[in-house]
């Protein structure tokens, strides 16, 4: 029966997943603005009468909106319902690839193909089994063809939390450590949040990298954040539900006092009550005996948590 649908799927390949589509905007100064506004990004390239668009903004041109695009094809819902079919009923985005040929500029019309490139054979992965589907789009003005855009979902059955042992309780995913990163994580496990500072002109940054955005002077130190900071922005993450986690939480975008942000927990409050510009101060959680995460707790938890802690004594 696994062969027999291996062989269904492998027939997607190749076929269409959208054909023709346009852009609802053309690219525009007031997308760009609030792209860098959100990112931080104030590179000059973007603005200005010889403006273009960051890069990394390529998809954004192409999404529907709430309204959604009418030139998706049938063969990408056919392919999803086979899978439903075959108990591959959730589904989680792993990555995506982009390849930048040309800069986009305002004005630009944009048009795109999309096309279901690969399914992968079955798959074993700790959130359950499944099939890789990965999807191409070609981006184009006029004949053009600006950049290219692969994405990939795993369909998958969930893992049964059945099968568990009574011990073996899930564990929260461990974070991705390399050569560029490691001293950000070494330092989360002594309880201390090091934001990278470039040598040459000082600007700070994070996400961690091995060079400087501003300069490119490879050579850095750290500080050490003061934990003090407000949301920037959030999303409540409702689905798909992970093992480990208890949705819905709240995920925010953290401005730190020092100016540079990074995405972690909001506690504190419930989720629905987070708010932009919401002061939070760092905390470290212990998850398990291994892993520890940054998180911030909102000034209301904080102060809910310390009459909690006054009144505990008062008891005692």
């Amino acid at each position: 029966m696994a062969d027999e649908l291996e062989q269904r799927l492998k027939t997607y390949e190749g076929r269409p997943a959208a054909v023709s589509g346009a852009g609802k905007d053309p690219v525009n100064a007031p997308m760009i603005r609030h792209w860098c506004e959100a990112m931080g990004d104030t590179n000059p390239a973007y603005s200005g009468p010889d403006a273009i668009a960051p890069p990394t903004m390529l998809q954004a041109w192409t999404m529907g909106g709430l309204s959604g695009h009418t030139d998706r094809s049938s063969a990408y819902d056919e392919l999803l319902t086979l899978l439903d079919e075959a108990g591959c009923t959730s589904v989680v985005a792993t990555d995506c690839e982009q390849e930048y040929i040309r800069p986009l500029r305002p004005g630009d019309e944009i048009t795109f193909d999309a096309v279901i490139e690969s399914v992968s054979p079955r798959k074993t992965t700790k959130l359950g089994t499944g099939h890789f589907v990965t999807t191409r789009m070609d981006i184009r003005v006029g004949p053009d063809l600006a950049g290219t855009h692969r994405f990939r979902i795993l369909k998958y059955a969930p893992a049964s939390v059945r099968q568990r042992q009574p011990d073996q309780a899930p564990r929260r995913p461990r974070p991705v450590i390399n050569r560029d990163n490691a001293g950000f994580w070494e330092g989360v496990r002594e309880h201390r949040l090091l934001i990278q500072r470039c040598t040459a002109c000082g600007t700070l940054r994070h996400p961690w990298l091995p060079g400087c955005n501003t300069c490119g002077h490879p050579e850095w130190d750290t500080v050490e954040a003061s934990g003090t900071g407000t949301v920037h922005s959030y999303v409540v993450m409702h689905h798909p539900p992970f093992p480990a986690f208890d949705p819905p939480y709240a995920v925010g975008l953290i401005e730190l006092t020092e100016g540079v942000r990074m995405i972690s927990n909001v506690t504190g409050v419930p989720y629905d009550k987070v708010r932009i510009g919401m002061p939070v101060r760092l905390e470290f959680r212990e998850y398990d005996e291994e892993l520890v995460l940054p998180v911030f707790r909102t000034e209301e938890g904080l102060y809910e948590k310390g009459s909690h802690e006054e009144g505990s004594h008062a008891r005692r």
